[in-house]
């Protein structure tokens, strides 16, 4: 089994055509990253609040009968469901979610998940304890659901165990696979000026796991996408 590894050795420097880079190569500006992260946000909620909008203008259209109306208002109320899963599950992910040093509850990461990953396509299997962790361990774990998410596009099971410092997510579904782009940006080989709002969370996975002190690591384990952070020992 290959594995991709966080790259954390130190580069050579030099000034991004668009500044956007400080000394070290592995990494984007402060600013930088906060607007791919916020796009990011903005990407996975513009859907929801899209078909509210809709709903709600079809509601106040005069011409419409009263079952279309009903109609709208399922779909307002679904949205707004969809959309709220996905701001709590942001919340933590990518955002604040208390002070500096804060501890979360892994049961209440597990519903937070459970809302954003649905029931659609993917069915999720939260087997982590119910116990408090650090906020960076948390963000990461969530952040290796949405790294695992991204390797089954049509669909399947995702699982995430935690056991001490160690925390895996495994995806199995059809035709699971780590896109190219992806694994680029966990081995520290890509060109950080096309970062986008979707390869910013890859990125920023990898700066959690530093921060949380762990190595962090996704590959094809038999047909099954597994991503895993760890403690290594200085001999590894």
């Amino acid at each position: 089994m290959q594995y991709i590894f966080l790259s954390l050795a130190k580069t050579s420097t030099r000034e991004s055509h668009y500044g956007a880079f400080m000394s070290d190569l592995s990494r984007i500006s402060d600013l930088d990253l906060a607007a791919l992260l916020c796009s990011r946000v903005c990407h996975d909620v513009i859907s929801p609040v899209g078909a509210i909008a809709n709903g709600l203008e079809l509601y106040d259209d005069p011409e419409m009968d009263e079952e279309t109306k009903a109609t709208a208002l399922d779909m307002i109320r679904s949205s707004a469901r969809t959309a709220g899963a996905k701001l709590k599950f942001c919340r933590i992910a990518f955002g604040a979610a208390g002070s500096a040093g804060a501890l979360i509850d892994l049961s209440e990461a597990g519903e937070v998940a459970k809302g954003f990953v649905g029931e659609e396509k993917i069915r999720l299997d939260w087997q982590a304890p119910r116990e408090n962790r650090p906020k960076q361990q948390v963000k990461l774990l969530l952040n290796m659901l949405l790294l695992a998410m991204a390797g089954i596009p049509r669909g399947g099971v995702v699982t995430v165990s935690v056991n001490g410092d160690y925390l895996a997510v495994r995806a199995a579904g059809e035709r699971a696979k780590i896109s190219e782009p992806l694994a680029e940006v966990l081995a520290g080989t890509a060109d950080l000026n096309l970062l986008d709002a979707r390869l910013v969370q890859p990125y920023y996975s990898k700066q959690l796991a530093t921060s949380a002190g762990l190595e962090l690591s996704m590959a094809m384990d038999g047909d099954d996408v597994l991503v895993q952070a760890k403690v290594v020992s200085p001999a590894d």
